[in-house]
């Protein structure tokens, strides 16, 4: 494509140099730039990417878009804020994909993999070709691509949706981070509808406090963004945007609700429920546990009818989905006991699993967890507190320390287990922490592992360690 089209969604300070050469990719990775590429240049938030001139023009960038002016011999589009061109130029240099899918997105602190996978599943059912992309990778027609980000930047964004309209996806599933929200990566798609799960504390490392957190979470839903919205009227900012967003279903179990749930029958092996859905009752079989659950299908119920799908087909579509990786997934029994996995890293996350799974444990649950380093540092007393609060006996150890030392984390995940008396150890090395945890299991106890979730990773001074909750388990009672 010429850099002449592409300009035309171009925010131009200054352009200096030919525009009529030919674009053959986009890049923002220095690292990575090949001959023909548009190179994109910001400041982030540890590096600008416009002191890597020599690197991005001698890799073949043959034009920059840049904040300032560059001693260069390529074409310059010089801009105001670069990061914010991106989707645009993205959008238009794939044809404009985007608009041959009808894409779903879901946002909110917990529960946006489960409603995509719920979701892809109803829409299976129903004969239609899906795509999912979020936090456990983007999967579509036999493919699968492993997850980097929850939602990808831009470029690629854009190639995957490109991709998928060539292969014939009618619906996409996708997960709208907050991050994503902040820097605008989904800028120029309009979503079929906007499912809105929740907004709970996490990343305050980014945000800073909770209203910035919550106020990007609504960006989701600002005019023109999405045709529907499907929204939890027993969350605070759910009142909040049901008050204000057009074309909104609400969902709930504890206040009015356009959907809602009645006669829920929990158990270890999944739930079942009489949905009422716009006056009309079904009965709902889960294979998935715990009450958040039910909420998310009552998310997914509530969308795929907005798509207009027959509420016989969302039974099924419900009931097939067997497991979502990592999320509240149970991956053996040992010595009568039964072991879940769980990615809940949030102090709402695992106060939600471990509240279902204590209805339910006949024997003691015990729970395994740690948290991120280089993250939110205010939830780590927040999540010892609830892990003490539900579970008979805690396990403290790693989960992604990053750039941190680990026995701090720990320590600081301590402090809020120790006011309330409860027994708990500590143990840094994860796969060690585990083999623990499974040998003090007898019969009718459970097990949470939670944080990692179907992470295959452990990441410890910027090295990604080959990693998997389940894998270890499996390995250490001989699965």
């Amino acid at each position: 494509m010429k850099l002449s089209e592409l300009l035309k969604y171009v925010q131009a300070k200054e352009i200096i140099g030919e525009t009529d050469i030919e674009i053959s990719g986009l890049c923002t990775d220095s690292q990575k730039v090949k001959n023909g590429d548009l190179f994109f240049c910001f400041a982030g938030g540890k590096h600008d990417s416009h002191a890597n001139m020599l690197e991005i023009t001698g890799g073949g960038a043959v034009a920059i878009v840049c904040e300032k002016k560059l001693d260069c011999h390529v074409t310059q589009i010089v801009v105001e804020d670069g990061r914010a061109q991106i989707a645009r130029v993205a959008q238009a240099f794939y044809n404009f994909a985007d608009k041959k899918l009808k894409i779903i997105g879901i946002t909110g602190t917990n529960g946006k993999t489960t409603i995509t996978h719920m979701l892809a599943s109803i829409m299976s059912s129903n004969g239609h070709i899906v795509g999912v992309i979020g936090t456990l990778g983007i999967n579509y027609c036999e493919k699968f691509i492993d997850p980097e980000l929850t939602t990808p930047d831009p470029i690629y964004l854009y190639s995957v949706l490109a991709d998928m309209a060539d292969a014939g996806v009618e619906y996409v599933f996708m997960e709208v981070s907050a991050h994503a929200l902040y820097y605008d990566k989904i800028y120029g798609l309009v979503f079929e509808v906007g499912v809105f799960t929740n907004c709970t504390q996490d990343h305050l490392d980014f945000f800073g406090n909770m209203k910035d957190y919550a106020d990007c979470k609504k960006l989701l839903f600002k005019e023109g963004r999405c045709k529907s919205a499907v929204v939890n009227s027993d969350d605070e900012l759910g009142i909040e945007l049901l008050s204000s967003v057009n074309n909104a279903v609400s969902y709930g179990l504890k206040n009015p609700a356009d959907v809602f749930a009645v006669d829920v029958v929990e158990s270890l092996g999944g739930s079942t429920f009489v949905i009422n859905l716009a006056d009309e009752l079904y009965e709902i079989k889960l294979c998935l546990p715990a009450i958040h659950n039910v909420y998310n299908a009552l998310a997914s119920a509530s969308c795929a009818r907005l798509l207009g799908v027959k509420m016989n087909v969302i039974a099924k579509g419900l009931f097939d989905l067997k497991k979502v990786p990592g999320r509240l997934e149970r991956v053996a029994k040992y010595n009568g006991a039964d072991i879940f996995v769980d990615f809940a890293h949030t102090p709402d996350g695992l106060e939600k699993s471990l509240q279902s799974l204590k209805k339910l444990c006949k024997g003691k649950l015990y729970c395994l967890f740690g948290c991120g380093g280089n993250r939110d540092k205010t939830k780590r007393p927040l999540m010892g507190k609830v892990a003490s609060d539900y579970a008979d006996f805690c396990i403290i150890t790693s989960d992604n320390p990053r750039y941190e030392d680990p026995y701090d984390i720990i320590s600081e995940i301590e402090e809020g287990i120790k006011p309330t008396g409860k027994k708990y150890v500590t143990v840094s090395e994860r796969d060690v922490a585990t083999e623990y945890a499974i040998r003090l299991l007898e019969k009718d106890d459970i097990l949470l592992v939670a944080g990692k979730g179907g992470e295959h990773y452990q990441e410890i001074m910027g090295i990604k360690h080959s990693y998997n909750d389940n894998t270890v388990i499996k390995n250490i009672i001989g699965g």
